[in-house]
């Protein structure tokens, strides 16, 4: 496999990959084993949930090896906002147009409940992953696109198909005063929260690890052979020796075509931008109870997580980069910053935030993830068309906090209980098939086609 389809080396370090962990650089042996039931490739939130599903649904547990190309955690899951927001209202259109309207009110129950169930794993496991349950505000600043969706939001709670009881709508008149952020011309909230995510991951591993999950950083696949040997098992090809495997478990989202090539251009590197602000210490600002989604128009939003201890993560920036296509779509290199990022993000809680005008607040760390977003904007989950005991669990487009912890309870269940898709409870549209891999529709491009023909903004 060329070297061009792997994680890139060397990442701009993150917020949350700043602090070293002991597990960074971890490996259970000098070499993989040659033989195991389960070869999980990822180490992040997909890879390690569906490790953590499979060992808490049987005993004896799996023997299981999970490989990971670079640091454990260092990709998507140690590089995002930590944002489980799921999408309650905005995308259902969206959806509903594509799918129909009860696979989109599926879609929006399925992703609602999972703020609960991150709750409730962080509160059985034990986890200290700064895991806080709060209120998700859309503050739409956008004349046209608040009316746009106000008449939506009015219209799907008309229908009654999708359970819009969570969603709160404010109008105009009050979104200001009631968001906090200057100009808003709508503001709709619902339950959301948010995490540490790699902080979660890695306290999951930990878990897993002493319970016999053998696990190898630095450990890229190259190859997974494309038939079964004698014995039904696939073979797993890494620098560090390769592995017979029963079942693989393809769990690295944007670096999904490395190792399956007929997902190549089903499930697209996405280049993003996220920050750290924080206000100089005794500084009075304003607390902040929710999380936020600052929605500049249909395509230009970005996310916003108030930290306990009064720093700001903002994720986004997509006005000072998205007009180049080549900086973000299709690429990789998340060892470097976009141009203009820091710009961006200077002055931002002053700019749209009221109270926070004498904070002080400055950017002190940004940086660069790479997301998988899926051509048909719905991820790929099941077994690989074609390939007995392949399964992937991918294509998140950015928007995996709120999907991802299911999700892998689904695979597991078709790992080690051989259930069929269809009973694992996961929505049918996320299902893989040959028929999505055989289609020329590509949705996501055609909704960012407008984006790649915008003037490069002035800062």
């Amino acid at each position: 496999m060329p070297s061009s389809d792997l994680p890139v080396d060397d990442p701009v370090e993150s917020f949350w990959t700043a602090p070293p962990h002991h597990l960074d650089d971890y490996r259970s042996s000098d070499a993989p084993p040659s033989e195991s039931d389960v070869v999980i490739i990822g180490s992040g939130y997909a890879g390690v949930g569906t490790a953590y599903h499979m060992f808490n649904a049987r005993d004896p547990k799996p023997s299981t090896v999970m490989l990971e190309a670079r640091r454990i955690t260092s990709g998507a899951t140690g590089r995002n906002g930590g944002h489980v927001k799921p999408d309650t209202y905005a995308g259902i259109t969206r959806y509903a147009s594509l799918y129909g309207v009860k696979e989109a009110a599926a879609l929006q129950k399925f992703e609602s409940s999972q703020v609960h169930l991150v709750k409730q794993l962080v509160e059985k496991e034990g986890l200290d992953c700064d895991f806080h349950l709060t209120r998700g505000v859309d503050a739409i600043l956008d004349a046209d696109l608040a009316e746009k969706r106000t008449k939506e939001y009015k219209q799907l709670v008309k229908d009654g198909v999708v359970d819009m009881k969570d969603v709160a709508y404010t109008p105009k008149k009050d979104a200001e005063r009631v968001s906090g952020v200057k100009g808003a011309q709508a503001a709709f909230s619902f339950t959301a929260a948010h995490v540490w995510p790699r902080k979660m991951v890695h306290q999951l591993l930990e878990k897993l690890i002493d319970q016999g999950l053998q696990v190898y950083a630095h450990t890229p696949v190259t190859e997974i052979s494309s038939t079964r040997d004698e014995r039904g098992r696939w073979t797993v090809t890494t620098p560090r020796g390769t592995i017979k495997a029963k079942k693989v478990v393809v769990c690295t989202n944007a670096y999904t075509s490395s190792v399956l090539r007929q997902y190549k251009g089903k499930i697209v590197p996405v280049r993003g931008v996220c920050s750290h602000i924080s206000s100089p210490k005794g500084a009075k600002t304003p607390h902040l109870p929710s999380t936020y989604s600052m929605r500049f128009d249909a395509e230009y939003y970005d996310y916003l997580v108030p930290r306990a201890d009064g720093s700001i993560i903002v994720g986004g920036a997509r006005e000072v980069f998205w007009h180049d296509k080549d900086s973000w779509w299709d690429n990789k290199n998340d060892n470097e910053l976009v141009k203009n990022g820091e710009k961006y993000f200077d002055g931002y809680m002053q700019k749209y935030f009221h109270g926070w005008e004498d904070s002080g607040a400055k950017l002190d760390k940004i940086w660069t993830g790479i997301m998988g977003y899926s051509s048909d904007l719905v991820p790929h989950i099941g077994e690989v068309p074609g390939a007995p005991g392949q399964y992937i669990c991918a294509g998140f487009s950015g928007h995996g906090m709120p999907q991802i912890l299911l999700a892998s309870q689904g695979i597991a269940k078709m790992v080690v209980e051989d259930v069929p898709y269809e009973q694992t409870g996961l929505p049918r549209v996320f299902k893989t098939s040959q028929a999505r891999l055989d289609s020329k529709a590509n949705h996501m491009e055609e909704r960012f086609k407008s984006v790649w023909k915008r003037p490069q903004p002035r800062l």
